[in-house]
């Protein structure tokens, strides 16, 4: 029989930040930018039960909780982190599906005459990943990835949920439309109105009518509802691009803060690059402006690079075909076309390539030995609006008699 697992982390960002400062530990924390225009990132356990969620703007998670501890997300060790977690799947089997730094399908059907069937599986790989990282995680094991995707979320925090193959249909019956995966809050509402409120109903609803409301999706929501999903987990998905961005609490008003800005995300696009042991041949520069107009401009490079100085190079031609005289509330850079391995050496820039990858690879081993306050960053970078809060990882302290009080 076939077994499926999914494996989330448990509130992963804020939980990393409470084990690295046991001064967080026990209080609200929420992982993400600014307080006026920023996005909740991740939501501590202790910050939930406010109303507090991922994807939230920070202004409103703060109006609901308003002890929360503010903590500027610190991506590098996230991946850290996830490297970590991932090596743990990747003893139990070569089927892993990441679907971000903090969950992934894995296909242990293979695995079985080794280690036990997937609940052993599954507490064997939750007990590594206590035992190594010091952070909990919940996971679903079932016989599809829809219904495994689904059990992981029944016992958070810290728990494991099994639904046999004889016991799928019960326990989808139940539970409330917007649980499927592809409903929206809109297509809820319009399934409800029509007496639809389960994924029971869904299983049991005429085909015409759901492609009618649903389009095309309409039919493999109703399979999925009866839980039937053949899809395979897909191992070593490939990243398509990779980037970085940020929003500000205050709009940039000169180019000389929008490249700032643009050059410290050009140094984490790189980072990213090299530690995946990418290249890319294509950068991409967003700006997206006060009055929330959104443009982008794109630049095919004549080789792959992997390095912030080229990036960067890239970026600021790109500036020069866009307005910087606008009022700025968001930046971003992202490369793609990527592929594996350093880029190749040319004739006539070899050297000064070999030199600026040799301070990436620099940057990249002292942070690797040292921490992220040992890596190299530009002078200019530091005066980035955002970026000196986000190196000290800066929080808000909630006021005095508020949850959270130190």
């Amino acid at each position: 029989m076939r077994q499926i697992l999914h494996i989330d982390m448990d509130a992963f960002f804020a939980s990393v930040e409470q084990r690295d400062d046991p001064a967080l530990r026990g209080k609200p924390v929420l992982v993400g930018g600014g307080e006026r225009r920023g996005v909740v990132a991740a939501a501590s356990y202790e910050a939930r039960p406010f109303g507090a969620r991922s994807a939230m703007p920070m202004a409103q998670a703060l109006r609901l909780c308003p002890g929360a501890i503010v903590v500027r997300p610190r991506r590098a060790r996230y991946e850290e982190v996830s490297a970590q977690v991932f090596a743990i799947f990747a003893r139990f089997t070569p089927l892993v599906e990441g679907l971000s730094l903090d969950e992934a399908f894995l296909d242990v059907t293979s695995s079985q005459r080794l280690f036990g069937d997937g609940e052993a599986i599954a507490r064997r790989i939750r007990a590594a990943i206590l035992e190594e990282t010091g952070l909990t995680a919940s996971a679903g094991v079932a016989p599809s990835k829809f219904v495994a995707k689904i059990a992981s979320d029944v016992d958070k925090p810290d728990g494991l949920t099994v639904v046999r193959e004889a016991d799928v249909e019960a326990f989808l019956a139940p539970l409330p439309i917007e649980r499927m995966w592809g409903v929206g809050p809109k297509a809820a509402a319009r399934l409800r109105a029509m007496g639809y409120d389960t994924l029971g109903d869904l299983a049991r609803a005429d085909e015409a009518r759901l492609t009618a409301t649903l389009g095309s999706w309409g039919p493999t929501a109703r399979q999925l509802a009866r839980g039937i999903d053949a899809r395979e987990v897909e191992p070593a998905r490939e990243a398509k691009s990779l980037g970085a961005e940020e929003t500000y609490d205050r709009d940039l008003r000169t180019r000389a803060e929008i490249e700032r800005t643009l050059l410290a995300h050009s140094e984490r696009v790189a980072e990213r690059l090299h530690a995946q042991g990418l290249a890319a041949s294509c950068v991409t520069v967003k700006l997206k402006y006060a009055d929330f107009t959104l443009r982008t401009r794109q630049l095919q490079l004549p080789s792959p690079v992997d390095d912030a100085s080229s990036i960067y190079e890239a970026v600021r031609g790109l500036l020069d075909r866009l307005d910087c005289a606008r009022p700025v509330r968001l930046t971003g850079v992202s490369a793609s076309d990527l592929s594996s391995g350093p880029p190749p050496a040319t004739l006539f820039d070899g050297e000064q390539r070999a030199r600026r990858r040799a301070i990436q690879s620099a940057s990249a081993a002292l942070e690797a030995r040292f921490g992220a306050a040992a890596k190299l960053t530009r002078a200019e970078v530091l005066d980035a609006p955002g970026r000196a809060d986000a190196d000290r990882a800066t929080r808000r302290r909630p006021p005095p008699g508020g949850a959270g009080r130190e």
